[in-house]
């Protein structure tokens, strides 16, 4: 009995033991990750829990959940490019952990409301627009943190690595986040990501990174370095192709995300916890695409993923926007979340990489904030819209506008070359003219 056992002993433990160059053996790395994975489990329960707070709690409107949407949006509008010029002159790392902290304080913040009965809807739209500013300005220190713990030619890799831990929580966290709703209502499990949130941050104390810190100047300095980072954009083909590409992805994302609540609890009929079951299909499609969107981006390039995945996301909106109210409902609203999760992931870990691997390290903060601020510009346009339409049309019209959009989108996308024609990651220095290979 033990010999037979023996052999699947030895392909289990040939299974889990990392390959000698994967990037979780570095020490620094793995610290990031594990960092990642805890608060993305975290950023589970307030991505249900907020909402739903807003939704059943407070009894908002389409046009309220727009609102709520578009407050964390406002702060990239406004301070992400200054705070681009900021970042490449200071320490990103110690941003990064600050930016974890003052974000468990915040979402900390509603379940206190909720007890003392301060609870309403503009408590939520200040919440929502401090959660915009630290995802503005520490959000962008965390993707310029990776680009100083991970060589270049493996930012594809890490980010799907990223993808994964991210999927990972993805899968546990919205059953872990439906119960923990049914139990203490969605305003008091916000203390729970609170908690996981403070957890990252003290992960990512003392770990040490290679800095690259600009020299600090006068005022005139500051707004030369702004406009500088504005025009090495302007000047990359490739970077404003991804800007304008990915921007309206986010409008049309954003003009689903404001319904899709309100659809499965009001159209649906969903309880709180059926919502959270039902996001486990985000994870599982954000699992599949982490494990194979490195793969895939490999075999047929960054570009085609990328516009690969604007079609995928169009095909569940449009799907859900399509969906009978009855169990098969149910079914397409998990697949709509299914292909979103494949959808996004390929969508980001391509853009990220593209993007980190044609910059030079002193214009990273300025880079990151400019191209955030362009592809985020289309997103407070796009949850308005989709809660007008929610409200003053129907649910079905949101999402209908949002799945035929992206489609749309993946079409234009793919009749750009200079994105269909980025089969691998270009070289630093080489992004003003990609070199374009022909679509097969």
């Amino acid at each position: 009995m033990l010999s037979w056992l023996l052999p699947w002993y030895a392909r289990l433990k040939r299974a889990l033991t990392l390959p000698p160059t994967d990037l979780l053996r570095d020490r620094v790395y793995r610290r990031l990750w594990s960092s990642i994975l805890i608060s993305s489990l975290g950023g589970q329960i307030t991505m249900l829990a907020l909402p739903l707070t807003a939704a059943v709690l407070l009894e908002a409107s389409p046009t309220q959940m727009g609102l709520l949407t578009s407050m964390e949006i406002v702060p990239f509008v406004l301070f992400s490019l200054p705070g681009g010029v900021w970042l490449d002159r200071v320490r990103k790392l110690p941003v990064y952990v600050a930016g974890e902290t003052l974000l468990a304080v915040t979402v900390a913040t509603v379940p206190l409301a909720a007890w003392m009965g301060w609870l309403s809807m503009g408590w939520l739209y200040a919440v929502g627009f401090v959660l915009g500013c630290v995802y503005t300005v520490a959000g962008s220190a965390a993707q310029i943190v990776l680009t100083q713990v991970v060589p270049r030619e493996r930012l594809v890799e890490a980010h799907a690595k990223n993808a994964l831990a991210s999927s990972g929580a993805e899968v546990a966290g919205p059953g872990v986040a439906g119960l923990l709703i049914r139990l203490l209502g969605a305003p008091m499990a916000l203390a729970v990501d609170a908690i996981l949130v403070l957890v990252s941050a003290l992960i990512l104390r003392g770990i040490k990174v290679e800095e690259h810190v600009a020299a600090k100047g006068s005022g005139a300095d500051f707004w030369r370095d702004l406009k500088a980072g504005v025009s090495f954009v302007r000047r990359q083909r490739l970077l404003v192709s991804l800007a304008c590409a990915v921007g309206g992805w986010q409008m049309f994302h954003n003009g689903a995300q404001v319904v899709q609540i309100l659809f499965a609890t009001r159209v649906l009929g969903l309880t709180a916890q059926q919502v959270g079951l039902s996001y486990v299909g985000l994870g599982a499609g954000t699992v599949l695409a982490s494990v194979f969107g490195h793969r895939l981006s490999h075999r047929i390039g960054p570009g085609p993923s990328l516009v690969l995945g604007f079609a995928v996301c169009g095909v569940g909106w449009l799907a859900l926007a399509l969906a009978p109210v009855n169990a098969l409902g149910v079914a397409v609203f998990a697949f709509m979340l299914f292909a979103f999760g494949i959808g996004a992931v390929l969508i980001f870990i391509n853009f990220l990489s593209l993007r980190q691997a044609v910059t030079p390290a002193p214009l990273l903060g300025r880079m990151t904030s400019t191209m955030r601020w362009l592809i985020l510009i289309p997103a407070g346009p796009g949850a308005l819209i989709g809660g007008w339409l929610g409200e003053h049309v129907d649910l079905r019209a949101a999402l209908l506008f949002s799945g035929l959009g992206a489609l749309l989108l993946a079409v234009l996308a793919w009749r750009n070359a200079t994105i269909r024609g980025v089969r691998e990651l270009p070289k630093l220095g080489s992004a003003q003219e990609p070199e374009l290979q022909p679509s097969k």
